[in-house]
């Protein structure tokens, strides 16, 4: 008998272009019948956090990898990171990606959870990084199974594969 694959994505960033990876490859993974765990910590619980989730940006300033292509220019140009001290270049990068992934249909992240929950992906919340930061479960969108410690998280995933992001 062949043991069900799976796959544990930690997510650490809160920015919106760290949020997707996890949840575009956590998506194909549930639709290739593997076992979705996802761990959220440090600024990744901004993902699952009720109060911002909905309010991810991009920031530019020291994103080195921010092509001018993103805001419409034509070409793989870097833009200037001077510019990203500039005010409002945040939310100009932040109304740019969304319009973009809304052009693709990619789904908003809240909506994306609430999909990937559906489709039977596991999401915990990191045991440190909530007492850190003074959070409790209400805080996590629906959804969020626990609040676990790594040792916890580790437990549950073995062997599993496990991306960093």
């Amino acid at each position: 008998m062949e043991e069900t694959r799976k796959v544990a994505f930690i997510c650490s960033k809160g920015n919106l272009d760290m949020a997707y990876p996890a949840l575009v490859m956590g998506w194909a993974a549930l639709g290739n019948g593997i076992d979705v765990t996802i761990f959220f910590t440090f600024w990744g619980m901004d993902l699952i956090n009720k109060a911002r989730v909905d309010h991810l940006e991009i920031p530019p300033l020291a994103n080195a990898s921010m092509k001018m292509n993103m805001m419409g220019v034509p070409g793989y140009i870097g833009i200037p990171q001077i510019l990203g001290v500039l005010p409002g270049m945040t939310p100009l990068a932040t109304a740019l990606m969304k319009s973009k992934m809304k052009k693709l249909g990619v789904p908003p992240v809240r909506e994306y959870l609430e999909m990937m929950v559906d489709g039977g992906a596991k999401l915990y919340a990191c045991k440190m990084s909530v007492d850190m930061f003074d959070l409790k479960k209400e805080d996590f969108i629906d959804g969020v199974e626990d609040i676990v410690t790594a040792g916890d998280f580790m437990d549950m995933t073995e062997g599993a594969q496990i991306i960093f992001i």
